[in-house]
């Protein structure tokens, strides 16, 4: 049995293995038999040892009559049974406590070996080249966000406690995780949900509806079994009503429990309640039913409408005709944003007070300190830093890049260096000039086409840790691990502030140093932590072992030099001859094959 079930545990994912290990435990206290196998788990009893080595000695010091050498060999015989069963019963044992051990150490190891894979794996010939634009542990996750088998189904709309209302606040990213969260609330509140309603007093001033950006029908059908969704109040309720709908803002990643003690009972009081603000006014920590339920909002129920999704998927086509793959970059180098982060890039005064002015708009921040900001990496990189790190990390200069970005501060010219970096360098209005132009009045549909281009591109790289660059790294998590970069702005800064101190080879070689767990890989962040938006741990699954063995086989079959790789010890290309400034590059840089090794001033 021990060995039988250890053989189990083994094949059962580190959760359930955990749980098994934990019900062993709590049998032990409840049953004093059972007690002592779970205790000698740890300190396998000596005693087979004993009688194996002190038996057959007895038998031969005694010259024994008849009666006793019949009741010695019984004796013997039953030994030798006794250890053959405990054998047995103890290897089972030590199995069940290396599965505990290993279910222990199982996300430690998991990614012990991925940084070790994306740097030091050999081959014949030394450092074995590693594909930059896919993951190779892709093929073993995939997205599960499917109810459970007691799921309980959504309560209809006469028996529910209430109307929930729902007043989201900033830009599209800001607000598509205020509505995930606001499915949930309803849902813990038993509420039937209004669709929610967006954001038109933002910096960016944008006027869309729900419906002008998301596809309602599908939103309310596809959530039918978890939540009733209701497009406004009915008449009905609102005119029995004694007075307006209750307005209230909950504190930021409020826990079940604050809704359910401080938010119901007003809505059971008042009928109809309106959260304001709503952003991030859910805990990131829920149970397993409830996030997966957040992956079904998030990744299924928010479809675009048809006009965005048509738009979005022919600049992805007309990139993919021009390429055979390409990069999404999100530079988020608005104003609003570097205004927002404290820093400060090298444009004087004028810059100084530009950045002055927007701050005003946010009553409640603090003075920052710019170096200190840098240092502790909370400062968006330049367009110009963010090719050296692609070009470091050996993306050639060939490479088809796609910039989803809104208004860049400094314009055309602080985007010039990352143009010479990457000639192919197009954006949805290079794409699209005409097709553009119903959109261009609204930023949040301009975001939505962005958002459905970087979705579908080969790899996505993050400028920042906001918004949109946690919604599409979950997403991307959660639909196979597509590669996600997101800069080590920590390291990243401090090594471009000693650029001159090092030749382009070492800088590169330093540059893929910082990147590691940067690049989207499975378990760079430890179960539990990462806010839930970015890192949708509940909602991806491990794929069976023989479906893994089966995507090896196809690899291995398809394997030939179609990848596109880079070899730590020698980057594909010369050393890159660039001056490494933070003026956002006013000045010229050089791309070329210059076989000077050093930078030049």
């Amino acid at each position: 049995m021990g060995v039988a079930k250890a053989w189990l545990f083994s094949l059962t994912p580190a959760a359930a293995k955990l749980a098994l290990l934990q019900q062993h435990h709590q049998n032990g206290f409840s049953n004093g038999g059972e007690k002592k196998h779970v205790l000698s788990l740890r300190s396998p009893a000596p005693a087979p040892a004993s009688v194996t080595a002190t038996a057959p000695a007895t038998a031969t010091k005694m010259a024994p009559s008849p009666s006793q050498k019949e009741r010695k060999q019984a004796v013997v015989s039953w030994s030798w049974s006794l250890v053959c069963g405990l054998m047995l019963f103890g290897l089972g044992l030590i199995s069940l406590f290396t599965g505990q051990v290993a279910s222990d150490l199982e996300w430690y190891s998991q990614r012990l070996v991925l940084n070790t894979s994306f740097y030091t794996k050999r081959s014949g010939n030394g450092r074995e080249a590693i594909d930059i634009w896919k993951s190779s542990y892709s093929k073993i996750y995939y997205g599960c966000s499917q109810r459970g088998p007691h799921y309980r189904t959504a309560v209809k709309e006469r028996l529910s406690n209430g109307y929930l209302l729902i007043a989201t606040s900033g830009g599209l990213n800001q607000q598509r995780t205020g509505i995930t969260d606001a499915v949930v609330v309803a849902r813990i509140l038993n509420a039937t949900l209004v669709v929610p309603e967006l954001d038109h007093h933002s910096y960016w001033k944008d006027d869309s509806d729900f419906i002008h950006i998301f596809d309602v029908d599908w939103f309310m059908s596809y959530l039918a079994k978890d939540v009733t969704i209701v497009r406004r109040v009915p008449e009905k309720v609102m005119r029995n009503m004694e007075k307006p709908p209750y307005t209230m803002r909950v504190p930021r990643k409020s826990e079940p429990e604050y809704y359910i003690e401080q938010v119901l009972p007003i809505l059971l009081r008042r009928r109809v309640l309106q959260l304001t603000k709503f952003d991030y006014r859910l805990s990131s920590n829920l149970d397993d039913e409830l996030q997966k339920l957040r992956c079904r909002v998030n990744y299924h129920a928010l479809k675009f409408t048809k006009s965005i999704q048509e738009l979005g998927h022919k600049l992805v086509m007309r990139m993919q005709k021009m390429a055979k793959r390409f990069i999404a970059v999100h530079l988020r180098f608005e104003p609003d944003m570097l205004a927002f982060s404290g820093c400060y890039y090298g444009g004087g005064e004028k810059e100084r007070d530009e950045f002055a002015e927007i701050r005003k708009r946010w009553a409640t921040l603090p003075d920052l300190s710019a170096e200190e900001e840098r240092k502790r990496g909370k400062c968006p990189l330049t367009p110009y830093e963010v090719g050296l790190m692609l070009r470091a990390l050996g993306f050639a200069n060939d490479t088809y890049l796609y910039v989803a970005s809104g208004e860049i501060y400094g314009g055309e010219e602080t985007l010039r260096p990352l143009r010479e970096l990457f000639p192919h360098f197009y954006t949805k209005e290079m794409l699209a000039s005409e097709e553009l132009k119903p959109f261009l009045p609204f930023s949040s549909r301009l975001a939505a086409i962005d958002y459905v281009v970087s979705d579908e591109s080969d790899v996505f790289v993050t400028n920042n840790n906001g918004n949109m660059a946690k919604i599409l790294a979950g997403r991307r998590r959660y639909m196979g691990h597509k590669r996600t970069i997101r800069p080590n702005a920590k390291r990243l800064s401090a090594l471009f502030m000693a650029r001159h101190q090092m030749n382009w080879e070492t800088f590169a070689k330093k540059v893929k140093s910082c990147q590691k767990g940067f690049m989207g890989d499975p378990d760079e962040v430890k179960p539990g932590r990462g806010e839930f938006h970015e890192f949708p741990q509940a909602c991806v699954c491990q794929k069976p072992f023989k479906d893994i063995e089966k995507s090896n086989d196809r690899d291995h079959h398809s394997a030939g030099m179609t990848k596109s790789t880079y070899n730590v010890e020698k980057p594909d290309e010369k050393a890159l001859q660039i001056p490494i400034k933070r003026n956002m590059g006013k000045e010229r840089i050089s791309l070329g094959d210059e076989k000077d090794e050093g930078f030049p001033e």
